[in-house]
């Protein structure tokens, strides 16, 4: 296989056709198809249905199509990196759950950080994507969180893959609500006061174990329950229905505005805050201090 092969590909699929993607090429069409039987011989799989009509990719021909953008992106991006003349960009990426304080670290990073030219991901995303992003080099740092629930499972998925852990803080639980909920001036709720209430959870995907779940206590049955995709909508859900969820307990109003509230819930489950790397991989020197702004966010919110 050769990351030509993979261009080819990629070209035919946005051309829709095998002879304007030849054209686009400047190769023959009798090359093209040669190139995408081999590469279809080497993998076992076809990757195109061929008909009179035109081609269209088969089952198979779609998820390879994914990888293959996954290596051409790859490699546009190392030759971009090592052979483009003048100013390096800096770059750095970070996977991790919904946590307003990896957010506000990633903005410390940015403003106190001096980069003429940078390119930084960060991806609030889903706790089995945080692993594999990390695994993959994707991403050079993964935040999550471990409890008594999901400890040994994602401990043993993190050893699998070579990844490790290294703890942030602790937090005992909250539940994150409106300043408007009947329950926002408790110095505390236990989850009988909760029962009546909207209970609000991360999405995550096909791999919607609940070992992967953002908040503890998921295997607990809800009356009322939502699930949702990104931090912004939960939040607008807790201000407009009343809802809840439960999360580390520390806010940011700069981020968050002063809308929602912290209060303790009265469970014996502390939450480890961790993030997570590849062991085979240093910190990068950004990376070093993008942890340095993380724990002082925490510290400062905590």
């Amino acid at each position: 296989m050769r990351i030509q092969q993979l261009q080819y590909i990629i070209k035919i699929v946005e051309t829709g056709s095998m002879n304007e993607a030849a054209k686009q090429l400047f190769i023959t069409q009798p090359s093209l198809s040669n190139a995408v039987r081999d590469l279809e011989n080497e993998m076992g799989i076809d990757i195109f249905h061929r008909n009179p009509k035109g081609i269209t990719l088969t089952k198979d021909g779609m998820e390879f199509l994914s990888y293959a953008r996954q290596v051409v992106e790859q490699t546009d991006l190392l030759l971009e990196r090592y052979k483009s003349p003048g100013v390096q960009r800096e770059r750095f990426s970070v996977s991790a759950q919904h946590y307003a304080f990896v957010v506000n670290a990633f903005v410390s990073l940015l403003k106190k950080s001096d980069m003429s030219q940078y390119e930084l991901f960060l991806r609030e995303t889903r706790t089995w994507e945080i692993i594999d992003d990390v695994k993959n080099f994707r991403s050079e740092i993964g935040v999550l969180f471990l409890n008594s629930y999901n400890r040994d499972v994602l401990t043993k998925l993190l050893e699998e893959n070579n990844l490790v852990s290294t703890s942030l803080f602790t937090a005992n639980p909250h539940i994150f609500i409106s300043k408007t909920n009947p329950l926002a001036n408790r110095d505390k709720v236990c989850l009988e006061d909760l029962e009546d209430f909207p209970y609000l959870s991360y999405d995550q995907g096909i791999h919607n174990s609940f070992y992967f779940s953002e908040e503890i206590m998921s295997t607990e049955r809800h009356k009322k329950s939502i699930v949702v995709s990104d931090r912004a909508t939960l939040f607008n859900l807790l201000i407009g229905l009343d809802g809840y969820t439960i999360a580390t307990g520390i806010l940011n109003s700069n981020l968050n505005g002063d809308n929602i509230v912290s209060i303790p819930l009265d469970v014996d489950d502390p939450i480890e805050l961790v993030y997570i790397k590849h062991q085979k991989a240093n910190l990068s020197k950004m990376g070093e201090r993008f942890i340095d702004y993380l724990l002082e966010e925490v510290k400062f919110n905590h």
